[in-house]
């Protein structure tokens, strides 16, 4: 399917927020689906705790959260921040992407691009020499997407349960 639709993509607002909230419980819940024991699960309130955590960096100088809108209505939305030197991970300063998440039915149309490519610009704006992310092991598409930017493997996470 070919998309025409065009979109938009500026800084989060407060009326954004439960939005936010329902985009992050997405999130939650595909990260659920991709390993249970790992991630946490999405259970009620989860959009209410995940709008209110992402409204709170909404006023922060070392985070950003911006969104995609389509005809008006949000998409998708990229959440990144500023990081200290870290010898716990053996890193110094960085730009980091949090989360960045489109509706299914947005997906394939250049949001997520572009989206990263303003989280991007604004980390490198606030002087951050590097940009890291996460991305869950099973979600190749995103991963394919990041290498498309630019980005390289740098570590593996792994996890063992002990109960």
């Amino acid at each position: 399917m070919t998309r025409t639709m065009a979109f938009t993509i500026r800084r989060a607002e407060g009326r954004d927020v439960d939005v936010l909230g329902r985009l992050g419980a997405m999130l939650m819940q595909t990260h659920y689906g991709f390993d249970s024991r790992r991630f946490l699960a999405p259970r009620e309130g989860s959009e209410h705790g995940y709008a209110a955590f992402l409204g709170h960096m909404l006023d922060s100088p070392d985070d950003a959260i911006f969104v995609a809108e389509e005809d008006g209505e949000v998409v998708g939305y990229v959440y990144a921040g500023l990081e200290p030197l870290s010898w716990k991970e053996l890193r110094g300063p960085a730009g980091f992407v949090h989360d960045v998440a489109v509706l299914e039915d947005a997906r394939r149309s250049g949001i997520a691009t572009e989206l990263m490519n303003v989280a991007i610009d604004w980390l490198r704006e606030k002087g951050a020499p590097r940009v890291l992310l996460w991305s869950a092991a099973p979600n190749v598409h995103a991963q394919a997407l990041f290498h498309r930017l630019g980005f390289r493997d740098t570590m593996i996470e792994m996890t063992m349960e002990l109960s």
